[in-house]
């Protein structure tokens, strides 16, 4: 049983509890009306607001759709303004632009072409919007104007800054200068770069909006007249020079070797002035390359592609036909040379020829895109020049063979005919164009290999010519050695002769050309010329005849001779002696002109003679034939060979 003290303290710890518990949860009970009261509130603020904001939002999107409408009414009006101006700008545009289109594009180009660009956007509204009004004939007109200026600006640019190439430059372009040893790649600059762009730039415009080609001709015609003065001034450059040797050319330096003897004179100062026009029209073709190829780079920044090969054409035209036409002269000065038997003259040919086919892959390439009239002037000069070669070499070897034997026209001493040095000088000049004279030949063959001919083919051709020339000469020179009634000048004269033309060809390259056809030719000449000693011996044989034993009388030593032997021994010395005089005398103006020949010939005869006379002393030693023996033994054998040593020397 649970005692009574700790049962109330109980109840009351349970009743204290209880009271806390009530307290709390009226408190509770408390804060929960409040709270309804609050959210009430809350609720009904709300719903207060919201029906606020509908009202405002109702006021509002009336005005901002108001305030949308005016926005886009001021921009209309904006707009409406701004076209009104732009509209009323193309109206002014023509009294705008006529101070700087009447004072025209000289120094402001850029600006001038933007005024010009106004009148054209006025040109297009007026046709676009009113086809039919005044003002479109104004700006019309203004654009004409301007165009017009711009056309004439165009042409005088051109014709202001453009100026014939100094020859001096041209002749550093084209390589002039040989003694360079390394060729700097000059560039020719035609228009200052300025000048250039300003018409390049007028030029696109005229091409793009003017649609007018006629600046092209006044292009074409410009820069022509330009490039024929250019290449007139370097020939004139030539002219000027042509009493001094500062020009060098070796396009048409001769390699001529020192040959024997007598050459054919020179006419004095003629053939200097020939070379110069030689070397002035090889530069002159060269330069006429290298400016067309100039030309040709600067049209290309300046005409439109598809006008650039027909406007190079035209402008090559005059500068080319002048050089062709020069060339044909050429050909003609010669074709009158030949009739003329002037062969030397014909040789001009010849470098000028070498030069056109050396220069002929440039010129085609040069000439890519022209009309055909246009490529085929060069090939057509060529074949003329080769044409004209070709009958001058074959009619060469004829005159030749047909040279008449006229008496007057013979050397007097023997010496070497004027036919045998003109001749072999012609011969040798070939040298130097050994395939050009070579092809000249092959051009007229009618063989198909001659379509397709090589070096080898033409240097063979070349090497039969010489050898034609050479039988030609030496059968002519047979026929002229009759003109002389003494065998032994006869023989002198072909001596001289055959042997000239073996010296000069061992001290050229011509006796390796002849040897490509005919390798014996050396051997050949050698033994003609030994056959010519012989015969001229046999004149000695008239004066060693008296020497020999026929006739000469038998006798014993000591004995008496008849009257009859001692006359034979008498005629014998006579003979011998008058013999002697006479040949010396005769032959003493005959020539040998080389030395060595000359002193074998003198040399084998004063063996043959004066052998022959000592044995004849010898026998006549002791034979009393005469009381006045130094009326007969007249000459001692020293005295002989003295004489004979004064053979052919006009000075003794």
């Amino acid at each position: 049983m649970i005692p009574t003290e700790d049962a109330s303290a109980r109840k009351r710890v349970i009743e204290d509890k209880l009271k806390q518990e009530q307290e709390t949860l009226s408190f509770i009970r408390e804060s929960l009306e409040k709270s309804d009261q609050l959210t009430k509130g809350m609720v009904s603020i709300l719903s207060s607001f919201e029906s606020r904001l509908m009202q405002l939002e109702n006021s509002i999107i009336p005005v901002h759709k108001q305030t949308e409408n005016l926005q886009r009414l001021q921009e209309n009006v904006d707009k409406t303004l701004s076209c009104m101006d732009h509209v009323i700008s193309y109206y002014h545009v023509a009294k705008d632009t006529d101070k700087i289109i009447r004072e025209g594009p000289a120094g402001r180009l850029d600006e001038y072409l933007a005024c010009i660009a106004k009148i054209q956007k006025a040109v297009e509204y007026f046709q676009d919007n009113n086809p039919d009004s005044p003002e479109l004939n104004t700006v019309k007109a203004r654009f004409e104007k301007g165009k017009e200026l711009l056309e004439a600006e165009f042409r005088s640019l051109l014709t202001r800054y453009s100026k014939p190439v100094p020859p001096v430059l041209i002749l550093d372009a084209i390589g002039g200068d040989e003694d360079m040893e390394v060729q700097e790649d000059v560039t020719l600059e035609h228009l200052p770069e300025a000048v250039l762009q300003d018409i390049i730039c007028i030029s696109a415009w005229l091409v793009e909006y003017g649609r007018n080609q006629d600046f092209m001709n006044v292009y074409f015609q410009v820069r022509s007249s330009q490039l024929d003065r250019s290449i007139k001034g370097l020939k004139e450059h030539f002219r000027k020079n042509s009493a001094s040797s500062a020009i060098h050319s070796p396009a048409v330096q001769t390699k001529r070797k020192e040959t024997p003897t007598k050459k054919p004179p020179k006419r004095p100062g003629k053939d200097d002035v020939l070379d110069i026009e030689i070397d002035s029209y090889i530069h002159c073709i060269s330069a006429f390359v290298k400016l067309a190829q100039s030309e040709y780079v600067l049209l290309t920044e300046i005409i439109p592609e598809h006008h650039q090969k027909k406007t190079f054409d035209s402008l090559i035209q005059e500068a080319l036909d002048n050089l062709m036409l020069e060339g044909d002269n050429i050909v003609s000065a010669a074709r009158r040379a030949i009739m003329r038997h002037d062969y030397s003259a014909v040789l001009t040919i010849f470098p000028i020829l070498r030069h056109l086919k050396q220069t002929k892959p440039d010129f085609d390439a040069t000439l890519q895109g022209t009309a055909a009239s246009t490529k085929n002037k060069l090939p057509a000069l060529i074949t003329s020049m080769e044409t004209i070669g070709a009958k001058a070499l074959e009619e060469f070897a004829d005159s030749i063979k047909n040279d008449p034997d006229k008496e007057y026209n013979m050397p007097k001493d023997g010496t070497v005919h004027e036919l045998t040095s003109n001749a072999i000088l012609f011969l040798q000049q070939l040298l130097d164009f050994q395939e050009t004279a070579g092809a000249m030949l092959a051009s007229q063959e009618s063989s198909s290999s001659a379509s397709s001919y090589s070096s080898e083919f033409s240097r063979r051709l070349l090497s039969t010519y010489i050898y034609k020339v050479l039988g030609n000469l030496q059968l002519n020179l047979s026929n002229k050695a009759k003109v002389y009634e003494d065998p032994a000048l006869r023989a002198v004269f072909l001596h001289n002769n055959y042997n000239y033309i073996l010296k000069s060809l061992e001290k050229s390259e011509l006796i390796q050309l002849v040897a490509v056809t005919h390798k014996k030719v050396e051997s050949s000449y050698r033994e003609l010329i030994e056959l010519e000693i012989q015969n001229y011996q046999r004149s000695w044989l008239k004066v060693t005849e008296h020497l020999t034993e026929r006739n000469f009388p038998a006798f014993q030593p000591g004995a008496k001779l008849k009257d009859k032997e001692r006359q034979i021994i008498k005629d014998k010395f006579k003979g011998f002696n008058e013999g002697l005089e006479e040949l010396c005398k005769i032959q003493k103006g005959w020539a040998v002109p080389d030395k060595e020949q000359r002193d074998a010939i003198r040399q084998a005869q004063k063996r043959v003679v004066s052998d022959a006379y000592k044995a004849f002393l010898q026998r006549c030693a002791n034979i009393s034939f005469t009381k006045n023996p130094e009326k007969y033994h007249r000459y001692a054998p020293e005295q002989v060979e003295e004489m004979i040593d004064k053979l052919f020397d006009t000075s003794a």
